[in-house]
């Protein structure tokens, strides 16, 4: 059974970092597309930055251009979302997502397979 674990989130200050991790298990997402999506209270759920299954395709959304760097290791079977220069709006529960067999970046949660179960980032002003 494929499982994904978000972790690393927590509470931090306006201009601080966390580093998020997706942790795999049940299946080498070595052939995957790992993709972060975010979602605030009372909004739909957002695409934040994917990466192809080599790390030789990467997208980022607009708002975190220049702050937020993703990249997976795939002897660990894990994929990571280094968050710099944090700001309130980027207060959500992150989640990790794999689009099993395809090298395609996708921003449409609904070609995504399997889900973590979220992890809190908290920015205080």
């Amino acid at each position: 059974q494929v499982q994904l674990v978000e972790s690393g989130g927590g509470l931090v200050q306006a201009g601080g970092s966390l580093r998020l991790s997706c942790a795999a298990s049940g299946r080498t997402f070595g052939s995957d597309t790992i993709t972060w999506f975010r979602q605030a209270p009372g909004k739909e759920r957002e695409f934040v930055a994917a990466i192809s299954p080599s790390g030789g395709t990467i997208s980022y959304r607009d708002f975190v251009k220049g702050r937020f760097t993703i990249a997976r290791d795939n002897a660990k079977n894990t994929v990571y979302l280094q968050m710099n220069s944090l700001k309130p709006e980027d207060t959500a529960v992150y989640y990790c997502a794999a689009r099993i067999g395809s090298s395609l970046l996708s921003a449409s949660p609904s070609n995504y397979n399997y889900w973590g179960r979220g992890t809190q980032v908290t920015v205080s002003s």
